[in-house]
């Protein structure tokens, strides 16, 4: 895997130069921008779990055995991290612990993602989430809708604690328009119709959505509205976009241990990609027919994950895929520029690149 050596916080209209990033005390970067972030943020990072874990207490057992599984699962935290980091690069990496509002919005989003996770289970019928059996094999699909119901709630319960209606309102907006992309994706699900725009709609919705609330919520936790929570925002949706490109170009040649789920699961769910839709763009009339039918999921067959995968590492589907990526990453760093500078600041800008490089 490559990760970022620096990031482009000088960008000219043409061309982003590189500058190194500073290096630390005794001379050494180590570990991806995730570590540092995490190391940066630990202590807020253990108020956040030990608010997630008081949380999702309940005396019906199933309720925090379940909601424990997933958030125990090894999930990178990456959105709590994005919440937390976005208040430290606003705030002048400001201490933020203590229970603040910060600390809640970071334990909200989880609950937020922690619950589209059980949800998405159920509608997709996916057998593994962060690399274990997915809840709903264990527990079943009722329980995993009504938990995540559950969590749902508890996060709505923390954002009224943070006594922000501006927060409140960017984040039930956020999960409203989550729901509206996944139904979204439902719609047009097997269809082979469907154009950049409309993917990239459904994108926006279901993952960069979350991802800009998270970044825009904790700056305005931090420092309130303006110019700062704006570009943090718009940090945070770009980001967002970056990672499910990423997510998209890992399903048809990444590892189940890097994605956390089954390779092929979008193939087999005829999910329409954006690596499907080069590779559709780019095929023969032989190819186009054969995308025709194996996105019709009740005409697939064993055989056509094999030839999918082929045909768009042919056709340089995943490459364009990922260079989609790298430039919402770009854009992603773009919307700093305007910030202080601050470690919170510098890890953020690397964070855009390691999104993308995970997939190398």
């Amino acid at each position: 895997m490559l990760f970022a050596k620096g990031f482009h916080l000088a960008v000219s209209a043409e061309v982003q130069q590189n500058k190194p990033r500073k290096a630390s005390e005794n001379g050494a970067m180590s570990g991806t921008p995730l570590d540092r972030l995490h190391t940066l943020l630990n202590d807020d990072l253990a108020e956040v779990e030990r608010l997630l874990a008081d949380r999702a207490a309940s005396p019906v057992a199933t309720i925090p055995d379940m909601s424990g599984y997933l958030i125990d699962a090894g999930g990178k935290r990456l959105r709590p991290i994005v919440t937390l980091a976005a208040a430290k690069a606003a705030s002048g990496d400001r201490t933020i612990s203590d229970g603040g509002a910060a600390i809640k919005l970071a334990a909200a989003v989880e609950f937020i993602h922690t619950a589209t996770l059980l949800h998405d289970d159920v509608v997709d019928d996916s057998d593994l989430r962060r690399g274990k059996a997915a809840a709903k094999n264990l527990w079943g699909a009722s329980a995993s809708i009504l938990v995540g119901d559950f969590l749902f709630a508890k996060s709505f319960t923390l954002m009224v604690e943070t006594e922000s209606l501006k927060i409140l309102d960017i984040l039930s907006t956020a999960a409203t328009v989550i729901a509206e992309g996944e139904v979204r994706q439902l719609s047009v699900m097997g269809r082979t119709d469907v154009a950049r725009d409309e993917y990239m709609a459904i994108v926006e919705a279901k993952t960069a959505a979350l991802f800009e609330a998270a970044a825009r919520a904790g700056a305005i936790a931090a420092v309130g509205e303006g110019p700062t929570s704006d570009a943090l925002g718009e940090y945070g949706r770009r980001l967002g976009r970056a990672f499910q490109l990423v997510d998209d170009a890992l399903d048809y040649g990444g590892a189940t241990a890097v994605i956390g789920k089954s390779v092929g699961d979008d193939f087999r769910e005829g999910k329409l990609t954006l690596p499907v839709l080069v590779a559709r763009e780019r095929a023969s009339e032989e190819d186009k027919a054969f995308w025709e039918r194996a996105l019709d999921v009740s005409r697939q067959t064993e055989e056509d994950l094999p030839r999918a995968i082929a045909l768009i590492r042919a056709t340089g589907a995943v490459s364009a895929t990922l260079k989609a990526a790298r430039e919402e990453a770009t854009q992603a760093k773009k919307s700093l520029l305007g910030l202080s500078e601050t470690a919170a600041r510098d890890e953020l800008a690397l964070l855009a690149d390691y999104c993308v490089d995970r997939a190398f």
